[in-house]
């Protein structure tokens, strides 16, 4: 290993340059678990369909956990994504959505699998249930059985798998960050790299909004050195 000065990490764009630049190898690593996160509305699943769309144009094949049922082909279309060739699937429960995950790795043949998003990724126990009932914890160990079995598979395969997440509030937080995102702590420590997206403003042609402006910090980052940040 310390003979070979040539161990680069093979990686995919974001289709933002000055991000490429903040992950330290030019893009998001291929082989490893990706988490993105961050409020409504902040732009995460802008910035993976951009990876798909870099992805795709690099003669990538890629997939789409639609756990939301929320994807618009339509806008994915105007970003560059390639709709006719993105494989999309709208699992019904998080066990079945994580099981698609595993058997896309272990097969080879997908390059890039997105999972939009951790939060909704519901346990069949919970879907079968009533509204009310008590699941404490179920969403968080079913997502942990899941990164022992992925990470794995995803090396050997050198597949991409990013988990896009949202942010919950810590009840009786009063010194700290009361922040947190969704499906316990297996993913924060299985995830090579972590990038926390905000929305800090609109672009307007005239008075009319056409996009929006948003700052992208690489809170963890197992590739290269963390904590950069580019807007």
């Amino acid at each position: 290993l310390g003979e070979d000065r040539s161990m680069d990490v093979e990686t995919i764009s974001t289709g933002s340059l000055s991000l490429d630049i903040a992950l330290g190898v030019g893009g998001l690593p291929m082989g490893r678990i990706v988490e993105i996160y961050g409020p409504e509305s902040s732009g995460k699943t802008t910035l993976t369909l951009q990876v798909i769309a870099a992805a795709q144009r690099g003669g990538k094949t890629c997939a789409f956990i639609d756990a939301e049922h929320a994807l618009d082909p339509i806008y994915a279309k105007k970003l560059g994504v390639d709709i006719d060739n993105l494989l999309c699937s709208q699992p019904d429960t998080g066990e079945q959505a994580l099981e698609i995950c595993d058997a896309l790795a272990r097969s080879g043949a997908v390059d890039v699998i997105i999972v939009d998003s951790v939060a909704a990724l519901t346990p069949k126990a919970e879907i079968e249930g009533e509204i009310g009932d008590s699941h404490m914890g179920l969403a968080a160990r079913m997502m942990s059985q899941a990164m022992r079995k992925l990470a794995g598979n995803l090396k050997q395969s050198n597949t991409l798998l990013i988990f896009i997440n949202q942010i919950r509030m810590k009840i009786g937080v009063m010194f700290g960050n009361p922040e947190t995102t969704t499906g316990g702590n297996a993913l924060k420590f299985y995830a090579s790299v972590r990038l926390d997206i905000r929305r800090i403003g609109s672009i307007k042609e005239g008075e009319e909004v056409v996009g929006s402006e948003t700052r992208v910090k690489v809170v963890k980052n197992k590739v290269a050195a963390p904590f950069k940040q580019e807007s």
